[in-house]
């Protein structure tokens, strides 16, 4: 495939097409339900009515009223860890991820959030993000919380034949990607990112995109499984809100370490 033009920037829509070829299959949470308490004094409560529908209501920092239901879509990570993702039809603009430790009863909980207006020198798809635990689950381990771990760690992802990305893990704030292979092929760009501690070996890495109006969370497993489960939320082409799901396998180049002075 020959290189992109830099001044053909692409759209979400462009490069969203496929990207979840190499996505872990869905699992079905069916009749079954979760109660989360996180943040301050905040409580979330999720009912899966069947394979796609969750009924669900939440107060706090997140307020959802009695009865509200919404599409999901779940992936088990490992045999003890769930990706759930609430694509929002219920309110517009919005997601709802839900990363899920079986083993520690530990859940960090992620929310996006498209903003009204695009603001220059600032991703329109904002982002919150809480640790909680599953109400009467034996809770073990620490509590997750925003983590070093990833900083000068390289990797190429995987997601499709025609999807292969270069991440390069800057800082607390920031990593760089580039496209290697794709519809952004020569394309790159450097942009505000999160990472969170879930479990050993399991990270979400969340990112806002400065210049295309969208961003992204995902459950990296970068244990045994190298593999990563994740969605996207952004405006599309024609200005509407867009829900996307992605995956793949991640393949480590290396790592650096910094001998003295350390990035934010």
């Amino acid at each position: 495939m020959a290189d992109a033009s830099l001044e053909e920037w692409k759209t979400y829509d462009d490069f969203a097409h496929g990207i979840d070829t190499f996505r872990r299959p869905n699992i079905s949470l069916a009749g079954t339900a979760l109660a989360i308490s996180f943040g301050s004094s905040s409580h979330l409560e999720l009912k899966f009515l069947d394979d796609k529908t969750v009924e669900w209501n939440a107060q706090g920092e997140i307020s959802v009223k009695s009865g509200t239901t919404d599409p999901y879509d779940a992936v088990s990570v490992r045999a003890d860890a769930t990706f759930i993702n609430l694509p929002l039809t219920s309110v517009e603009g919005e997601a709802l991820t839900i990363a899920h430790s079986a083993r520690t009863g530990r859940v960090i909980i992620a929310q996006s959030v498209i903003a009204p207006e695009k603001i220059e020198g600032t991703p329109q798809v904002q982002q919150n993000f809480w640790a909680g635990t599953v109400d009467g689950a034996k809770v073990i381990g620490a509590e997750p919380a925003e983590s070093r771990d990833l900083i000068g760690m390289r990797n190429v992802y995987r997601y499709s034949p025609s999807h292969l990305y270069e991440h390069v893990y800057i800082s607390t704030q920031r990593y760089a990607w580039q496209c290697l292979e794709g519809v952004q092929r020569g394309h790159g760009d450097m942009d505000l990112s999160t990472v969170w501690k879930l479990d050993d070996g399991l990270y979400l890495f969340c990112f806002r995109e400065f210049r295309i109006s969208v961003a992204s969370v995902w459950l990296h497993d970068l244990g045994y499984g190298l593999n990563t489960t994740g969605m996207f939320l952004g405006i599309s082409a024609s200005g509407e809100s867009m829900h996307s799901r992605a995956g793949g396998y991640i393949y480590p180049l290396g790592t650096v370490r910094y001998p003295d002075a350390q990035p934010v």
